[in-house]
């Protein structure tokens, strides 16, 4: 019998759980150019993806392949240091999969992040921002197809596909704005017009992740924290043309500020569950 993804994910986790001996319950995501965080692991065991069996590789710039496991504030964590996308050729399932293998693993809490084009006209570059919501313009839900009840339900709830008590959470240790995430498969930046329909649908911001994997890890029952920073603003807004050079740029700059944030809130999010 072919190994279905529960089967992998099983696989995966039980290869992860043979190298490490803390048994963490919160896990981060870090996305385009802000994986520094990294750095704020103490006692962190590192895992290439490749070396995970049936694990997705990042090809793009920023997205640098390891899973850690260790310790941040003496809160057990694993952390992805990189994901991958649709638009280097995956499928929904390949992309969400390191959240099933994260599920299987005894996640229960998931933080997002995720470098974001800024379409209210309020957000300022390199500002943190808080999913509240998203909308899902990838064309593709992950869960779409035979359903695997040992992952999750046929139909599950996306009232709060980014939870209201772990956003307060956030909100006790940093002050920060909230905004609506929409997701498209990339890789073009989107159009002018593109984006002036997006405002219009209530989106606060856009990117080329995230929602296929939150969509993946509340059908498991994974309660997530989604934290876009705002890396460029939209097509149109400004009077000049985006780049990826640029995200990477200012996901540098504010490395230091997300990795305060997390280092904080992370403790809170292990007691919490």
């Amino acid at each position: 019998m072919v190994p279905g993804i529960f089967e992998k994910a099983e696989e995966a986790a039980a290869s992860i759980r043979a190298r490490i001996t803390l048994a963490p319950r919160v896990a981060v995501v870090l996305g385009s150019g802000l994986g520094s965080f990294a750095e704020s692991i103490e006692h962190p065991v590192a895992i290439a993806y490749q070396d995970i069996p049936h694990f997705p590789r990042p090809t793009v710039e920023g997205h640098s392949g390891r899973l850690l496991v260790g310790t941040v504030a003496q809160t057990p964590v694993a952390v992805m240091q990189g994901r991958v996308h649709a638009y280097e050729g995956y499928t929904p399932e390949e992309v969400t999969f390191p959240v099933r293998v994260l599920g299987r693993l005894g996640i229960t809490t998931l933080v997002v992040t995720n470098a974001a084009g800024g379409i209210r006209l309020d957000l300022k570059q390199g500002q943190l921002v808080l999913i509240s919501d998203h909308i899902n313009l990838t064309g593709r839900n992950p869960v779409s197809g035979p359903n695997d009840e040992r992952l999750g339900p046929r139909f599950f709830d996306m009232t709060e596909g980014y939870s209201k008590r772990l956003r307060l959470l956030a909100h006790s240790a940093a002050e920060l704005d909230e905004g609506v995430y929409l997701g498209l498969s990339g890789p073009s930046f989107e159009t002018p017009a593109e984006i002036r329909a997006f405002r219009g649908w209530g989106a606060d911001m856009v990117g080329m992740s995230t929602v296929q994997e939150v969509i993946a890890a509340r059908h498991m029952g994974i309660e997530v924290l989604g934290i876009s920073c705002v890396t460029n603003m939209a097509a149109g807004i400004l009077d000049q043309p985006i780049n990826h050079q640029e995200v990477m740029e200012t996901g540098a700059r504010v490395q230091a500020q997300l990795s305060g944030l997390l280092v904080a809130l992370l403790p809170a999010l292990a007691r919490g569950i």
